[in-house]
């Protein structure tokens, strides 16, 4: 969605008379991209549907809230991000897993998922990215994965672009190292 489009937008959402018409449209401009980054760190597409509802239902009640400063897109993948990492924490909070821990949890979801259609080296992939630290997963996965630019990382993340390049730097080397251990 260009600048302009995205001004229009907002525009419309803002006025009480087409602010149901924005909201559909913001959906449906949206729903796949941050369905996608949402499936990407919870891995499950039932999990990934409730929390992409839920960044819409933020999205709505906190619209008065939002002033503009960033990018209506970049606001949406930061309560994307933040309601994933969210729904981590208590997951590894229900399953007595110290935040610091790796999410195994999340390979017996992987592994069990009936929408994984990947290969027996994407599986090995997915469980690579999976024993990274969510921060260095969300990197990865932003910078490899959708190929984002470092810059609008930053903007969504809010870390300079210099802790982000290093971030992914150290997810590469962790991922190459796991690869390169016998399964």
């Amino acid at each position: 969605m260009e600048m302009n489009n995205e001004e229009q937008l907002l525009e419309q959402l803002r006025n009480p008379g087409t602010s149901r018409q924005g909201f559909a449209k913001l959906v449906s401009e949206y729903s796949e991209r941050l369905y996608w980054q949402i499936r990407k760190m919870v891995l499950s597409h039932d999990d990934a549907n409730d929390i992409l509802q839920d960044v819409f239902i933020k999205a709505w009640t906190n619209l008065e809230n939002f002033r503009g400063e960033a990018k209506l897109t970049t606001w949406l993948y930061r309560i994307a991000i933040n309601e994933s990492i969210t729904y981590l924490n208590k997951k590894r909070s229900q399953n007595n897993v110290s935040i610091d821990a790796d999410d195994s949890f999340l390979i017996n979801t992987l592994e069990s998922d009936q929408y994984f259609d990947g290969d027996e080296a994407q599986l090995l992939l997915q469980k690579a990215i999976l024993t990274l630290p969510d921060k260095q997963r969300l990197v990865f996965q932003m910078k490899y994965f959708e190929e984002m630019k470092y810059e609008e990382m930053s903007d969504i993340l809010g870390t300079s672009v210099g802790a982000l390049k290093a971030s992914y730097h150290h997810a590469v080397k962790k991922i190459e190292k796991f690869l390169g251990e016998p399964n």
